[in-house]
């Protein structure tokens, strides 16, 4: 078994779960084989480009959980809000530049405050 067929499928698997997709639902939306998916979450796949792509953003995986998975031991709240923030386009992102940046003040000022 290649080194990356288990992060992989493990990623996949995970993925899919977490959206509540079957195998032929995952299949259906990145337009690939069943067969494919279910090779690639028992650890048999080697898939193309042009499978892994689509299965990667339909399921909206950070492909570091592939290629760096020891890397993403990122805390699930930061790994959700970056999913968000790269879902946004360059429009939403300015808008919420300003509020995420008075957020985080007043959040870091609460924090520094000491308590009496």
């Amino acid at each position: 078994m290649p080194e990356y067929s288990r992060p992989l499928g493990d990623t996949i698997k995970r993925a899919r779960g977490k959206l509540g997709l079957t195998q032929n639902e995952v299949a259906d939306a990145a337009d690939i084989d069943v067969r494919t998916v279910l090779n690639i979450e028992n650890y048999k796949g080697n898939p193309k480009m042009e499978v892994l792509y689509p299965l990667v953003r339909v399921l909206k995986i950070d492909a570091r959980e592939i290629f760096n998975p020891e890397m993403c031991r990122e805390a699930p709240a930061l790994r959700q809000l970056r999913l968000l923030i790269e879902d946004c386009s360059e429009e939403e992102a300015a808008s919420i530049i300003p509020i995420f940046q008075a957020v985080l003040s007043a959040l870091r000022n609460q924090n520094a405050t000491p308590i009496e």
